[in-house]
């Protein structure tokens, strides 16, 4: 994606929510998990208008851990997900499929920056499918998976605001599916790519309302030889709470990856469901 108004302003918005940092604590652990399982059904019996039996569920986990201790500051966050559709008459369909892991260590300098260095791992989590034409697979566990370094500054000069860019070195992993790795200047197909270039990650976690949060994390990566080239992922859930353990979720998911496809994809997914914070 071309570095535009639109790239601009997809970060500033994402970083404008603001939220207690884990440098103003007293040294320690900083345990934090939750969990949910979205369910969606509808069926049919002598039902003259028609219509199809189908389930649809989701399960959802996001997990951090941050640990302080003097100047240093560590942060690690884990999100699972992973669904599946079933339609009367077909065999059922996976609607979600990702597992995200990222580690952040920062020094406290006193500045209105920090340094940092980051390494994050995308995968999927198990084997997915295109089910527009025929039913073929497209990805599978770390087939592709990413592996990313990044090293830089993050920026605190406001109470919660949290923005970090700095220089990354991104590797993929492939073993079947080589569309992600493949050189195609040259006469082999490649399991494995390096990649070298600038990324920087926004990110919030903000109650708007008592019982309304919002989670959004904004990721750009561009490589060295094609900075007019930007890789995004956009991901925002927000989560209204009905009950102490019903709540609506809302999911939107914005990816911009040319290896992939040249056009911008998005994913929406409405869902009520079972919510329960562990830590």
């Amino acid at each position: 994606m071309k570095f535009s108004g639109l790239i601009i302003l997809l970060m500033l918005f994402s970083c404008s929510f603001l939220y207690p940092q884990l440098k103003d604590s007293v040294d320690g652990w900083y345990p934090g998990s939750e969990v949910a399982l979205n369910v969606s059904q509808i069926s049919f019996s002598n039902w003259s208008q028609g219509g199809e039996n189908s389930l649809t569920w989701a399960f959802i986990t996001t997990n951090t851990l941050g640990f302080k201790s003097g100047t240093w500051i560590k942060n690690t966050n884990l999100k699972l997900s992973y669904g599946r559709t079933k339609i009367d008459g077909q065999e059922s369909r996976t609607n979600d499929n990702e597992l995200f892991i990222e580690t952040v260590v920062s020094k406290n300098i006193g500045w209105v920056i920090d340094p940092f260095f980051s390494n994050n791992i995308r995968t999927p989590i198990a084997t997915g499918y295109n089910y527009k034409d025929s039913i073929t697979k497209i990805v599978g566990f770390f087939d592709p998976g990413y592996v990313t370094q990044s090293l830089g500054f993050t920026y605190g000069g406001l109470s919660g605001f949290k923005f970090r860019t700095g220089v990354a070195v991104q590797e993929i992993f492939t073993n079947r599916f080589r569309v992600y790795t493949d050189d195609k200047t040259t006469p082999e197909t490649e399991a494995f790519k390096y990649e070298t270039g600038l990324e920087s990650v926004a990110e919030a976690d903000y109650n708007i309302a008592e019982n309304l949060n919002i989670k959004s994390n904004l990721r750009l990566f561009s490589r060295f030889e094609q900075m007019d080239v930007w890789d995004v992922r956009w991901d925002n859930i927000i989560t209204a709470k009905i009950t102490e353990y019903i709540n609506v979720n809302f999911n939107f998911l914005l990816l911009h990856d040319i290896k992939q496809t040249r056009r911008t994809q998005l994913k929406e997914a409405l869902q009520l469901g079972i919510f329960y914070r562990l830590l």
